[in-house]
């Protein structure tokens, strides 16, 4: 065998390795493709259901949010309405309804006044002391005799 024999049977040798590992590679190459595409398969009927209830449940999400809207402009509109009635309340009722409360004070306190003071005690020792936010009675006079 010459030299241009050894170096073609090695070249056909490291060719035959060659497609035999290209082989090897493009083999596991289709089971991955297969595998892939059964789980995108799978993925793809899972999938279009669970769209499906998205989609379902966003619109209804969408009918309660028209409905929530409708119920606050209404509340808004009642609270309009109240705020209204209560101004029309105030100044049509509030001003005389103070000035009553204000003449029944006076009257009662000059009427209190009158039946409640002895004649030999001041009228300033009659008035009760306010402190913080407490009623203090008037000081008792002692009932020794001296």
């Amino acid at each position: 065998m010459s030299g241009g024999e050894v170096a073609g049977i090695l070249v056909a040798v490291f060719w035959a390795i060659l497609v035999s590992f290209l082989a090897v590679v493009l083999v596991r190459l289709a089971q991955t493709l297969r595998a892939t595409t059964k789980l995108v398969a799978e993925v793809t009927d899972q999938a279009v259901p669970l769209l499906a209830d998205a989609s379902l449940a966003v619109r209804s999400a969408q009918t309660q949010l028209d409905r929530v809207d409708a119920i606050a402009s209404d509340v808004q509109e009642v609270t309009a309405n109240a705020s209204a009635l209560s101004t029309t309340v105030a100044s049509t009722f509030g001003g005389p309804l103070v000035k009553v409360a204000a003449f029944g004070y006076g009257v009662r306190r000059a009427m209190g006044r009158k039946s409640a003071a002895p004649a030999d005690v001041p009228a300033k020792s009659a008035r009760r002391t306010v402190i913080v936010g407490r009623t203090v009675p008037p000081a008792r006079r002692s009932k020794r005799k001296g």
